[in-house]
């Protein structure tokens, strides 16, 4: 259980004229759905910037992805987690910044930036394509 930051003007922009706040509910839903991750039994709500995640997630990696997913959307400056569980390990990107050395700085070898890479799919589709203020979660043992 934990309270995660994520950079609010940053992100997926899911249609929202304003980043003044996180997109509704259901927008999320969609998000989450679209990205093939199982959302069973976990419930999420918005209020202004912040959206909560409650329930019980399927398991760890999904309820991870489910942060990292909703947390890097536009409009979204917090993302609480009160599902249960381990709190994620998480890398906010800086301008510079590659998988590689992510993965040097968190992992303790830059050739282990494939499993940072695994680890963030389906929402990174290459491990060319990261953004600073992205948040990418680190894949712990």
């Amino acid at each position: 259980m934990g309270l995660f930051s994520f950079l609010k003007g940053k992100g997926k922009n899911l249609g929202a004229a304003e980043a003044s706040e996180a997109p509704p509910a259901d927008a999320l839903v969609k998000e989450v759905e679209d990205l093939g991750l199982n959302a069973d039994g976990v419930e999420i709500a918005v209020e202004g910037d912040k959206v909560t995640l409650k329930g019980d997630a399927v398991d760890q990696e999904t309820k991870e992805k489910m942060i990292v997913a909703v947390g890097n959307v536009q409009g979204v400056a917090e993302v609480e987690d009160t599902t249960g569980g381990d709190d994620p390990v998480l890398h906010t990107v800086e301008s510079g910044d590659t998988l590689w050395a992510i993965s040097e700085k968190t992992l303790g070898s830059g050739a282990r930036y494939m499993e940072i890479f695994e680890a963030n799919k389906p929402m990174l589709s290459d491990p060319d394509k990261i953004y600073p203020g992205q948040v990418l979660r680190i894949p712990t043992a």
